[in-house]
């Protein structure tokens, strides 16, 4: 070569080497390969699929591996897949763009990720994969329906799982509110715990645990919580009062949980059926049974005390109304004798009387000082309990 020539290929050389370096290997200073940006961290709920992207420039003849740090496990190696595990796969796109596929993500998969390139030293960086999971309410130890006798204390449990932890909501069914005692009364409880001391029959109803995570779908459970209590009536009017001839409707509720047993009786011997004579419409409500009697055309024999009767497996009771007659009104005639033409002067004279008395409750419990909802008691509020004679109720 003459030197002339030989200087000339050189520069040549060296020229077409930086192009094809420039181009190909985008090598960095120390003629290796690099990654073009951060590995990012992954987020996905269980069950999808979840994508990490490793961003390598000027590859060249190295070559990329995946791994599981904490276990240490090779999961591929460039194009291929050296984990037995199925759910693995890798691609790329012009050997820059290198994916890690994870299908069904499941909770075991959460941790570090890496992306390698097998240089001397060799080069890596790190995503970590999160694994998301909806709330799920679990059967045990979560509450089921509760029955528990008036005036007693509950405690019902709500128990979650799902990543992140489930937060706990107690609801009552419908918006309305919680009364935790007879001071506090709440529209929501958050925990897991609902508490709820000396339960009345104002408790009663579905309350709703709701679990949250921001991981959708939030799921609720729906617990049902039974208050019993053995039977109470109530009378509006205990003296009632009609004309011969005339129809009229006796009317009384009761309360009681399990549900009543309600009937009509006269002087405490007859039940009174729906027939030509009487009619009997009952309606329940709850806890409630709205009881009317009416009795069609009023005749003597049917003056006397009428009595509405509730009886359940705590006990029974029975409320009396009064049926009394109310005289028709009554005519005088007067006559006036003078010279001028005899006058007849006819004067009718109504008799008033009163037709309603109002009344109060009756009910099997022992009288108290307090009310059985924890206040004052109502002053129309009347107990009875059996007799010591006749086992039978009584006005205290």
């Amino acid at each position: 070569w003459r030197p002339a020539e030989s200087h000339a290929a050189c520069i040549a050389c060296c020229f077409l080497v930086s192009l094809l370096q420039a181009d190909v290997y985008a090598i960095d200073s120390t003629g290796m390969p690099k990654f073009g940006e951060d590995l990012n961290n992954v987020t996905v709920p269980v069950g999808r699929e979840a994508k990490f992207v490793c961003n390598v420039e000027g590859l060249a003849t190295y070559k990329v591996a995946w791994l599981r740090v904490d276990t240490q496990t090779i999961l591929t190696i460039h194009s291929h897949v050296i984990t037995k595990n199925h759910r693995i796969a890798v691609t790329h796109s012009d050997h820059r763009i290198w994916y890690l596929h994870i299908r069904d993500v499941r909770e075991a998969d959460r941790g570090w990720y890496m992306c390698q390139i097998n240089t001397d030293p060799m080069k890596s960086q790190q995503g970590y994969l999160q694994v998301v999971v909806p709330p799920d309410i679990l059967d045990y130890p979560t509450s089921t329906d509760m029955v528990v006798r008036e005036g007693g204390n509950v405690s019902m449990q709500c128990a979650a799982s799902g990543f992140p932890n489930p937060s706990i909501t107690w609801r009552k069914e419908g918006g309305q509110s919680i009364c935790l005692n007879p001071n506090t009364e709440v529209s929501a409880v958050n925990g897991p715990w609902l508490n709820v001391s000396k339960v009345n029959r104002l408790h009663m109803g579905a309350y709703l645990c709701i679990a949250s995570n921001g991981i959708p779908p939030s799921v609720s459970k729906r617990i049902m919580l039974i208050i019993q209590f053995p039977p109470m009536i109530w009378i509006q009017n205990q003296l009632v009062g009609a004309q011969e001839g005339q129809s009229v409707t006796l009317e009384c509720t009761s309360e009681a949980f399990p549900k009543s047993i309600d009937y009509w009786t006269k002087d405490k011997t007859t039940i009174i059926s729906n027939g030509t004579k009487y009619f009997t419409d009952l309606k329940d409500n709850v806890y409630k049974t709205y009881m009317k009697l009416t009795i069609i055309s009023v005749t003597l024999s049917d003056y006397g005390t009428y009595q509405c009767v509730s009886k359940n497996s705590l006990g029974d009771t029975d409320g009396t109304i009064k049926l009394y007659a109310v005289p028709k009104p009554t005519t005088t005639t007067t006559t006036t004798t003078t010279t001028a033409p005899t006058t007849t002067t006819t004067t009718t004279t109504t008799t008033k009387m009163a037709t309603t008395m109002t009344g109060g409750w009756w009910t099997t419990e022992v009288p108290k000082k307090s009310s059985k909802f924890g206040g004052k008691a109502p002053a129309n509020e009347v107990d009875r309990r059996p007799s010591k004679k006749t086992g039978k109720h009584q006005d205290a």
